[in-house]
């Protein structure tokens, strides 16, 4: 199920719309900041020079909207688009609307099947859904600073009734082998689901990914796509990394995002994302 609360692409200045601008897509974890949530002065100063250069500069990432909202400040990015929820949402920034931004799309999905198949084959399986709504519903006390606001706790029969934009499974008894196995072993069928690098699993609607919400603000934008850059660690990016003319790939990354990328940066920890960003301005 799709609903879009506003299908068309505005307030874009026809002048950003030439050839000479890139749309860089960027991802947050791994990425911008480090798997402590720190961004270093290097990528921050870095990322501001490309937002100011007036290059269509799009956070792209499996984190909620509440989550993305600080990167989007950080950067000082207050004009143009973000992508949250693994592709799920897409807001467009304007300091002129009331908030700063308003949500532009938002793609839900029938959550019961994934969590009935995963319910009983994954240790110590905590739940979160973020429904249409933008709330975040979990069981077993899940929390986590990905959601962006304070999950409210809920029985896991709950989750089976909400529209989902975003399901999160996590388990602090499985290895990281034990809970792929599990999910391999589960079958989830009409979703499309991404594997963290802990034992972590995102859930979104089937067909949906960072790089389809990309794909549509390209088009609206009028972006020839070989001027199209995305960086990225996660194997929630590898669909990203291979939709842009220039897909970049973080140092740290396992080999199967590398391998969908056409080059490698340094690692998160020794501002991989800032060398890439400079070279855009």
């Amino acid at each position: 199920m799709t609903m879009t609360v506003n299908s068309a692409i505005s307030g874009i200045d026809d002048r950003i719309n030439e050839q000479t601008n890139y749309l860089v897509a960027l991802d947050v974890d791994g990425t911008l900041v480090d798997h402590d949530g720190a961004m270093s002065d290097g990528v921050r100063e870095a990322a501001r020079a490309v937002v100011d250069a007036g290059h269509h500069v799009i956070i792209a990432t499996g984190r909620s909207l509440g989550a993305l909202l600080p990167i989007v400040e950080a950067i000082g990015l207050r004009r143009g688009y973000g992508v949250c929820s693994n592709g799920g949402v897409t807001i467009r920034l304007d300091p002129e609307l009331a908030n700063g931004y308003e949500v532009i799309d938002r793609v839900t999905f029938d959550p019961a099947p994934a969590l009935t198949a995963l319910r009983d084959r994954v240790p110590g399986a905590r739940f979160a859904v973020e429904d249409a709504e933008g709330n975040f519903l979990a069981t077993s006390r899940f929390q986590d600073a990905s959601f962006g606001i304070e999950a409210r706790g809920v029985d896991f029969h709950h989750l089976l009734a909400a529209q989902a934009v975003r399901v999160v499974v996590n388990s602090a008894e499985a290895s990281t082998e034990e809970f792929a196995d599990a999910i391999s072993a589960a079958g989830l069928h009409g979703v499309t689901y991404a594997i963290g690098w802990s034992a972590w699993l995102d859930i979104a609607a089937a067909g949906v990914t960072k790089a389809s919400a990309l794909e549509v603000l390209r088009e609206s934008l009028g972006v020839d796509p070989r001027l199209t850059v995305a960086v990225g660690d996660g194997s929630n990016d590898i669909e990203m990394l291979r939709w842009a003319g220039r897909g970049v790939a973080m140092g740290q990354a396992e080999d199967e995002v590398k391998a969908a990328a056409d080059e490698v940066a340094a690692s998160v920890y020794d501002d991989g994302a800032a060398v890439v960003l400079r070279s855009l301005v």
